[in-house]
C-alpha cells in the first residue's frame, strides 16, 4: 500500500503513472464514487417519500417534473459509477492512464479533468468525427 503525501500533485517531471500516480487517481476514483453513492443515496430517500399529495395540477406537475429529473441524474450516477468501476478495474490490471486504441499514454491534464478517461485528445477527435460521420448518413 502506498502512502500518498497530503499535498502530492502528478507532475510531468515524473514517470507517467508511477506508483504515486496511481494511487492518486485509484483514491480520486474512490472519492468520486463514494460521493456519487451518497447522492444516490439521497436520492432514493426522496423519491420514496411516496405518492404525489398534491391537489393543484401545477403543484403535481412540478412535482413529477422533479421526479423525472430526479431519476435522470440517478440514471447519470449510475453510469458514472460503472465507468468509475472500470476505471478502478483498469487500476488493477494496469492499463490506467492508457489510451485503450493507442496505447499512449492519455497525460495528466485529461485525467485529472476527467479521471474516467479511456482515450487520448487525440483517439478522442477521431472517434468523436467518426460518429458525426455516422450520424448525417
Amino acid at each position: 500500500m502506498i502512502t500518498l503525501p497530503p499535498d502530492y500533485t502528478p507532475s510531468d517531471e515524473e514517470e507517467f503513472m508511477n506508483p504515486l500516480q496511481v494511487e492518486y487517481f485509484r483514491q480520486k476514483l474512490l472519492r468520486w464514487r463514494a460521493d456519487l453513492l451518497k447522492e444516490a443515496d439521497g436520492t432514493l430517500a426522496s423519491l420514496s417519500e411516496g405518492g404525489i399529495h398534491e391537489s393543484d395540477i401545477t403543484d403535481r406537475a412540478s412535482v413529477e417534473t422533479d421526479r423525472a429529473f430526479e431519476l435522470r441524474t440517478r440514471d447519470r450516477a449510475r453510469k458514472l459509477i460503472a465507468k468509475i468501476n472500470m476505471a478502478l478495474l483498469r487500476i488493477e490490471d494496469g492499463s490506467y492512464g492508457f489510451c485503450e486504441e493507442t496505447g499512449e499514454p492519455i497525460g495528466l491534464k485529461r485525467l485529472e479533468a476527467r479521471p474516467i478517461a479511456t482515450l487520448s485528445i487525440d483517439a478522442q477527435e477521431r472517434h468523436e468525427r467518426m460518429e458525426k460521420v455516422h450520424r448525417d448518413d
